[in-house]
């Protein structure tokens, strides 16, 4: 197993666990209890996964978040204590955490893979206990992880098996021997994890295996059925695609002819259709900076933000399979989204949650859609996604009567808490003909705020209580509900010529004939 990370068994050791989130969790437990009195010291990176995050929670000497590779640059550079969030001056009591991405799981974007080498060799280390972690779930995927050199790897690198092969479902904490004795003091231990054990109050007695590594650190029965299979997965994965190489050339060729055609998608009028969250130094055409990820969003010729559940709907309705939401990254997600520690709380307290389709909140989106390949992704997958994405494009440039009162509202102060512009929109004329449509047609007062004046004028706008547009380009199709509208998605099914098929939706009279 560790020879497909180019690591030398001499120098490194391999724990299986669950996944990778128990990898990270088992080195922070680890570091908590390294000595008596010591206490841990926790930095990491923005672009963090939710669960590399999640260590700061056990790190009782304070952390702190690099927002910017500038940042630990610096740090590094200057071999300095990390100086925020109530660091502990006195140097012996403090052991340090320095813990980042290969590859951002929100964009892709892959991060400086010297750090720990850099870390090792800096004052700071020669100073105090620092160690390094490095969340590498991402990056393996699609990249060749190389540990050949050990006096630069990370102390501790973390990953999913998964994210490889699909099968089997097992993770791994490939730990640097020279620093895994910091791990052997946890409180906790397991069946297999220990060679005696005495029970009872005055005499309780355990002795830690004093053996390999993974010995006393993989917690009970061992996953043997996965780690069969994973031998299996190995060689096939390497009949089908050679090597690592082969897989992030492949894969990066795709990313790159993907990015370059979404960029270039324009409404009639000349608008974007896709804003794209890329890192400022990333290059698509660079597998060292970049991964094959693409994380974007998307607006109508009239700058309404299109719903991300409303399209991860009609991707899978068309047979496209990727991921919407904020994707287990909020350090990204707040960046890329232009989102304050504020205007978070605030779309908290009104109702959004980890999944909830809360789509867009005072005009900003809650996520993004992600798109990712891998070793049996091709170019069919690409032209079919293109194909997709062109259902989405206005090719008119004269801006709908629709589409100006659904800017309106959308300056307008939402009615209830969980409402969204996104549910929406003016005009009876726009609007299905179903009964149940009809029914919801109510009488809205939209108060607009001259600032100049600060007089309130009323505007009597004729909207849906809860009504759903389609955000299919030329569709003016609303429902009652999210529920109809989705149904309503079958129409935009693209056929086996590549043809979309809005075409039908002229040859429906009212909703519940397609």
């Amino acid at each position: 197993m560790l020879q497909f990370f180019r690591a030398d068994p001499d120098h490194f050791d391999l724990v299986f666990v669950a996944n990778a989130t128990a990898a990270l969790k088992l080195v922070a437990e680890g570091l908590c209890h390294h000595g008596q009195d010591r206490r841990l010291h926790y930095g990491y990176h923005a672009d963090a996964h939710t669960s590399l995050v999640g260590i700061r929670e056990l790190a009782s000497a304070g952390s702190r978040c690099f927002v910017e590779d500038a940042e630990v640059e610096e740090w590094l550079s200057q071999g300095v204590p990390i100086p925020r969030n109530g660091l502990c001056d006195d140097r012996g009591q403090v052991v340090g955490l320095f813990a980042f991405p290969a590859q951002s799981n929100m964009n892709g974007r892959r991060l400086p893979l010297d750090w720990p080498g850099r870390l090792r060799a800096s004052a700071l280390k020669a100073e105090r206990e620092v160690y390094s972690l490095l969340d590498a779930a991402a990056y393996v995927a699609t990249a060749q992880l190389d540990l050949g050199d050990h006096a630069n790897a990370p102390d501790f690198t973390a990953l999913s098996y998964y994210k490889i092969f699909g099968f089997p479902d097992l993770g791994a904490l490939i730990v640097r021997k020279a620093s895994g004795h910091v791990l052997l003091r946890r409180p906790f231990f397991g069946g297999g994890t220990v060679d005696m054990v005495i029970n009872g109050a005055d005499d309780a007695w355990h002795a830690m295996k004093q053996g390999a590594l993974h010995e006393a650190l993989e917690d009970g029965t061992p996953a043997f059925h996965s780690t069969a299979a994973l031998h299996c997965a190995l060689d096939v994965h390497e009949r089908l695609y050679g090597s690592m190489r082969n897989v992030s050339q492949h894969c990066s060729h795709l990313a790159a002819h993907l990015y370059s055609r979404l960029a270039s998608l324009a409404h009639g009028n000349g608008k974007t259709v896709c804003t794209i969250y890329r890192g400022k130094t990333a290059d698509y055409n660079n597998p060292k900076t970049q991964g094959p990820t693409i994380a974007f969003n998307l607006q109508t010729s009239n700058g309404i933000w299109i719903g991300k559940s409303d399209f991860e709907k009609l991707a899978t309705i068309n047979g496209i399979q990727l991921r919407t939401g904020g994707v287990c990254n909020p350090g990204g997600i707040a960046s890329y989204l232009d989102l304050s520690p504020r205007e978070m709380r605030e779309n908290f307290a009104e109702g959004l949650r980890c999944g909830n389709g809360f789509d867009e909140m005072n005009g900003k989106p809650t996520g993004i859609i992600r798109v990712s390949f891998g070793a049996m992704s091709c170019m069919r997958d690409v032209e079919a996604l293109m194909r997709f994405m062109s259902i989405f494009v206005d090719k008119t440039s004269k801006q709908s009567t629709r589409s100006k009162d659904r800017n309106l509202l959308s300056e307008s102060k939402h009615f209830g808490t969980s409402t969204s512009t996104r549910e929406m929109i003016a005009g009876s004329e726009e609007l299905c003909d179903s009964t149940a449509c009809h029914n919801t047609m109510k009488v809205a007062a939209v108060a607009e705020v001259n600032e100049s004046s600060q007089e309130a004028t009323t505007y009597l706008v004729q909207v849906a209580t809860v009504t759903s547009p389609c955000p299919v380009a030329g569709c003016s199709m609303a429902f009652a509900s999210s529920q109809e509208l989705w149904e309503h998605f079958e129409v935009h099914k693209i056929c086996s010529r590549g043809r979309w098929s809005l075409r039908r939706i002229r040859k429906i009279e009212h909703f519940g004939k397609a």
